[in-house]
């Protein structure tokens, strides 16, 4: 019978940077390669990502990369894994086009993009898949049944049950989910993150309403913001604006583009005459609705800025209308609070759509039950979410009356594996590090960089520096000391001019018993003004010392 093996490099207690592995003997298939926001102590970092060292080791035995959806904490990470691993990509043609886009942009060539539709089977080497599409926020999002002689292994992506969907990009074909579980299903692993909310997700996840209220009471100029991979929300949005006779500007060249991909694909068209070109636009414009959209903490960056009076196309005017249609997810609550803020301060009239108020599109405990009650799996594991909501899945599991010691709970790296049709242990686990992203290069994994920069904010630094003669090692200028953040200079002489001195004699020490090296005395004076300063201040600032050595 097949080994399977099942682990997760990234999703599991955290939001984000979802990334899934199944081994089938010593082939090895990657479900999604996510990202996810950094915090907001996390100073200078963009991205995270997930570590792929151990996809780095196993790269020959990588047969296909699946990418469920077309949202970043799923694929965001996917230009970093391809640098690493040469595999075929799996996936629907408007993820495959937002690919593209993105590999582009990142020039990342030589990738072979297979294009599947949603309710399909296929082949990948000689192993059996079948992909079935789900209901989620953007188009062509899909669910993946890998063939073992156990039974498949599904992954059921991101999902909610909202019968009234008719956008054939949009709908769930649960006679197609059905099928497979009448086939047998081993292992199904279903997302976790709205797993303590009771009922169906639909029709919460629907915004019309709200914005209707805002569109009735108001003939002046609405501004909403949006994440652009939230199509549905798009959608909402334009069908409100052409209710009410509203024309519509797009501030945002990535949403502008994937409208394009979708519209090109059949899932929408955009109403006739409805849109402002953006040579076209023009600020004092009140029957117009403007949509800013971005990535994640972007769109709160490019909305304060907005209102800050810093953008050169749109000025917020105090008769506006905001309607924040993007909630705060983690990572973003630190920008979302200032463009908030930045809004209130404008006088405008401002409409949130919390999360507590208006769902995101994602399983909820009825969605998760009908998933499993389609699929009849023989083990489950929980995925995508934080511990608590990981427990709280395998709750609705055990209701719909999985065996206890049949469904996994994991965490990041921890493998499950299985022989002769059983679990067979969880012990092995995969040492991992988050990879921090600055811009579009990496960080190191172990964090040396991070720390260092809270050490900077919250610390400061003091850097002090001396020049010296190369032969005989006298002090010709200096020391000179500088301190940023930690005590005001003017007010601590004593305090720097010892610093100062330490230094000094640091270098005389070592000069007198013969065993001066520069690395070495700069080490050693680093931690005696370190011990000092905290002892003086009770801070531990970053020490810098630099010693110059000239010919003379």
């Amino acid at each position: 019978m097949d080994k399977i093996k099942f682990l997760a490099l990234g999703g599991l207690d955290e939001e984000g940077k979802n990334l899934n592995i199944v081994e089938i003997n010593d082939d090895m298939y990657i479900v999604d390669a996510g990202l996810k926001y950094p915090k907001s102590d996390q100073l200078g970092v963009e991205e995270v990502i997930p570590d792929l060292s151990y996809i780095k080791k196993n790269k020959n035995r990588v047969r296909a990369i699946f990418i469920t959806h077309g949202h970043d904490d799923v694929v965001g990470a996917l230009p970093y894994l391809l640098k690493e691993v040469k595999a075929p990509v799996y996936t629907t043609p408007l993820v495959a086009n937002i690919i593209e886009d993105d590999l582009r942009a990142r020039k990342v060539k030589n990738v072979k993009i297979f294009r599947i539709k949603r309710d399909s089977k296929f082949k990948v080497g000689s192993r059996q898949m079948i992909s079935f599409g789900v209901t989620h926020s953007i188009p062509d999002s899909f669910g993946l049944a890998i063939a073992s002689d156990q039974g498949y292994i599904v992954f059921a992506s991101e999902f909610i049950i909202d019968f009234n969907i008719q956008n054939k990009g949009f709908t769930t074909e649960l006679a197609n989910i059905s099928d497979i579980g009448k086939k047998g299903v081993f292992l199904l692993a279903a997302e976790s993150g709205y797993a303590k909310h009771e009922g169906f997700t639909s029709p919460h996840h629907r915004t019309s309403r709200r914005l209707e209220r805002v569109f009735e009471n108001t003939d002046n100029r609405i501004i909403v913001t949006l994440y652009e991979q939230n199509i549905f929300r798009f959608i909402e949005t334009i069908e409100m604006a052409q209710k009410f006779g509203r024309k519509v500007f797009i501030y945002g060249d990535a949403q502008r583009r994937l409208i394009t991909h979708i519209e090109k694909l059949n899932y929408y068209k955009m109403p006739e005459n409805i849109e402002i070109d953006t040579k076209e636009f023009d600020n004092t414009d009140e029957n117009v609705v403007i949509i800013v959209s971005d990535v994640g903490p972007n769109v709160f960056r490019k909305m304060a800025k907005i209102a800050m009076g810093e953008d050169l196309k749109i000025e917020v005017r105090d008769t506006d209308s905001v309607i924040v249609a993007s909630p705060e997810i983690p990572g973003t609550e630190q920008e979302a609070g200032l463009m908030i803020n930045e809004l209130y301060k404008d006088g405008v009239q401002v409409t949130t759509m919390s999360y507590k108020e208006v769902l995101a599109m994602h399983a909820s405990v009825e969605d998760i039950k009908m998933m499993i009650s389609l699929l009849k799996p023989k083990y489950y594991v929980p995925v995508k979410g934080e511990y608590q909501h990981l427990v709280a899945n395998a709750n609705i599991a055990v209701e719909m009356g999985i065996s206890a010691g049949n469904i996994v709970i994991l965490d990041n790296g921890q493998v499950a594996t299985f022989e002769e049709g059983r679990l067979k242990s969880t012990k092995e686990v995969i040492k991992l590090e988050d990879v921090l992203i600055d811009g579009k290069d990496h960080l190191d994994t172990s964090g040396l960089v991070l720390r260092d920069r809270q050490i900077l904010a919250t610390d400061g630094t003091i850097i002090v520096g001396v020049v010296i003669n190369n032969k005989t090692k006298e002090v010709l200028g200096g020391p000179d000391i500088q301190s940023r953040g930690v005590i005001y200079l003017k007010d601590a002489d004593n305090v720097m001019s010892e610093v100062g001195t330490i230094l000094e004699n640091t270098i005389a020490k070592f000069k007198e018993e013969r065993r001066y090296t520069n690395v070495d005395a700069r080490n050693e004076a680093r931690d005696l003004i370190a011990k000092y300063i905290f002892k003086q201040t009770g801070k531990r600032p970053m020490i810098l010392p630099v010693i110059i050595e000239i010919n003379v």
